[in-house]
């Protein structure tokens, strides 16, 4: 399909590795012009020169896009956006009662905050334009929470109801702001969660691997093409009907119809 962003610019925010370099990829695939970040910058150069290779155009932006000026040097290599993509690691899995106010007020800037500055940065010019497209990857957990994981889940959700009425409020521009909702997905992330888990139950890795598959009804874990795919439809000129919608990529985790 073709879907209709070609020439369009992107940013890309924490795609040098995993989901954001899966939405990235699939971005640039569809003809996108694309910047990338990341805080590992021999990391995002090696995702630039592999994208580059296949023929993309990429610019990298190396910074932190939780500070003010890792956010301005995003946009000052992409002062208009005609996509964003908001993206930012999580926080560790931790008790909720071992979490200070300094962790928590880090966790909610990290995935809560950063994603509403960049789309007051980059929206007005989308409305002009009478196109934009926003796609927030929050995770599975806004659903289905999981205890270890309350500041993300928490931070998350946040997010998704900050911008509900928002979305609504732009869309007649055909402006759009939808959230991906990743479940388990075969990323150098999963990877070492189960690697840490394994050795805390003093088990063989395959072993932990295939117990933490088995709690997918899709026996397996989704792949970062399927999860970019994804992102890339909701940024395509087809998506523009569909906007506040929280689209959950599990293989069938969340075990509910709504």
């Amino acid at each position: 399909m073709d879907l209709g962003i070609s020439g369009r610019k992107a940013i890309v925010c924490a795609s040098s590795r995993g989901l954001g370099r899966a939405c990235a990829t699939a971005l640039a695939q569809a003809g996108c012009e694309v910047v990338i970040n990341g805080r590992d910058g021999k990391a995002l150069e090696a995702t630039a020169a592999e994208m580059r290779q296949a023929g993309a155009k990429v610019a990298t932006v190396a910074a932190d896009v939780a500070t003010p000026e890792g956010q301005a040097a995003l946009l000052a290599a992409c002062p208009e956006p005609d996509i964003l993509v908001n993206n930012n690691a999580g926080p560790p899995f931790r008790d909720f009662r071992q979490l200070n106010r300094a962790q928590m007020i880090d966790g909610w800037i990290a995935n809560m905050v950063v994603a509403v500055e960049l789309t007051q940065k980059v929206i007005d010019p989308m409305i002009a334009k009478k196109f934009g497209r926003i796609v927030n990857i929050t995770s599975g957990t806004v659903k289905m929470p999981l205890a270890g994981l309350d500041l993300s889940s928490g931070a998350r959700a946040g997010l998704t109801a900050f911008f509900a009425g928002v979305a609504r409020s732009v869309a007649a521009s055909n402006v759009t702001i939808n959230f991906l909702l990743p479940g388990t997905f075969d990323t150098e992330r999963l990877r070492s969660n189960i690697a840490n888990n394994a050795k805390n139950k003093g088990i063989p890795f395959d072993q932990a691997q295939a117990e933490r598959m088995a709690t997918v009804p899709a026996k397996r874990f989704g792949t970062p093409d399927e999860f970019g795919a994804a992102c890339a439809f909701l940024c395509s000129a087809q998506a523009g009907y569909i906007t506040g919608q929280n689209i959950l990529v599990d293989g069938g985790a969340y075990p509910g119809t709504f």
